[in-house]
C-alpha cells in the first residue's frame, strides 16, 4: 500500500501551513501534496499532506520561477532518484495530538521505509541522517512494532527522553529511548549512560531505558560496575549495527503482525 503514495506538485490557490515545518505556504507559490491511497484513507484515516518545497526537495521556493522541471512530476519513489534533498527532509512520520510530554506518532510515512531501504544498501547512510530527523525514524519504528502509543519529545526541554514507547494491558509497559545521532569513531561515554540511569531512578513509572546511536559505545562500557547492574532488564545499549537491524526487521514486519 505504502508504494501507491504520491507527491504531487502544485501550485497553491490559497495559503497552507506545511505538514512538516509549521511554516505558511503562500498562494501562488509551487508545493507538494502527499497523497495516500485511497484504502489508506478508508481504513487508516490518511490524510493529504502539503509540503514546502524545502521540506520535499531541499530547494527554496524562489527557484520555481517558471514550470518547475518534470522530474518534479514523478511519482514519489522515482523522484527520489533525482532529488537527493528530497529523502532526508521530507516528513517521515504522521504526528497526532499534543500531549505534555510531546506529539503521538500516529503511522510512518512511505519517506520512512525509504530511509530504511537506503539503510539496507549502505550501512553508513545512518551517519547522513540528523539528530531529529534519527528520533522520528525510532520513534517510527517503535509505532509500526505495535506499541500502544509513543511519543516524540520536543527538540528541547525533554528531560532525557526522546521518545516514549508504552504498552497497555495487564502487563503495563513504559519505556523512554535516549537519541545520539553519532558521526562515524564518536562514541557514547559512560556518563551519557549514567545520565539516562539517573533518569530512570528518578521515574518511577519507566520500566526500562534505551540508549540508541548511529555509532557506538565506548571501550569496556558494558564492564563499569555502574551500568552494567542495569543491563539487560532496566537499561540495553543499542549501537549503529544493532540500529539498523531493527529498522530493518521492524520495516519487513508484516502489516497484520503491527
Amino acid at each position: 500500500m505504502e508504494s501507491r503514495y504520491y507527491l504531487k506538485l502544485y501550485r497553491a490557490k490559497q495559503d497552507y501551513i506545511c505538514s512538516a515545518c509549521d511554516k505558511t505556504i503562500k498562494k501562488g507559490l509551487y508545493y507538494f501534496r502527499n497523497e495516500p491511497h485511497p484504502m489508506a484513507r478508508r481504513h487508516r484515516g490518511a490524510t493529504t499532506k502539503h509540503l514546502c518545497t524545502v521540506c520535499a526537495t531541499g530547494r527554496p521556493p524562489y527557484e520555481f520561477v517558471s514550470e518547475p522541471p518534470e522530474q518534479f512530476k514523478l511519482p514519489f519513489v522515482e523522484a527520489l532518484e533525482k532529488l537527493p534533498g528530497m529523502l532526508l527532509q521530507a516528513s517521515i512520520v504522521q504526528l497526532g495530538e499534543k500531549t505534555e510530554e510531546g506529539r503521538i506518532i500516529e503511522a510512518v510515512a512511505l519517506p520512512w521505509f525509504e530511509i530504511i531501504a537506503q539503510l539496507c544498501k549502505n550501512p553508513d547512510f545512518r551517519f547522513q541522517v540528523s539528530w531529529r530527523k534519527l528520533e522520528e525514524l525510532i520513534a517510527g519504528a517503535y509505532e509500526r512494532e505495535g506499541w500502544d502509543a509513543v511519543t516524540l519529545t520536543p527538540p528541547s526541554g525533554d528531560g532525557g527522553r526522546d521518545v516514549i514507547a508504552v504498552k497497555k494491558g495487564v502487563l503495563k509497559i513504559r519505556i523512554i529511548d535516549q537519541v545520539k545521532a553519532y558521526a562515524p569513531g564518536q562514541r557514547v561515554s559512560a556518563s551519557d549512560v549514567r545520565a539516562l540511569i539517573g533518569v530512570l531512578s528518578s521515574d518511577p513509572n519507566v520500566s526500562k531505558g534505551f540508549v540508541t546511536t548511529t555509532a557506538e559505545f565506548a571501550p569496556k562500557i558494558y564492564d563499569n560496575p555502574s551500568i552494567n547492574q542495569f543491563i539487560p532488564y532496566r537499561l540495553e545499549l543499542r549501537d549503529g549495527d544493532h540500529l539498523r537491524d531493527w529498522l530493518l526487521q521492524v520495516a519487513n514486519k508484516k502489516t497484520h503482525d503491527v
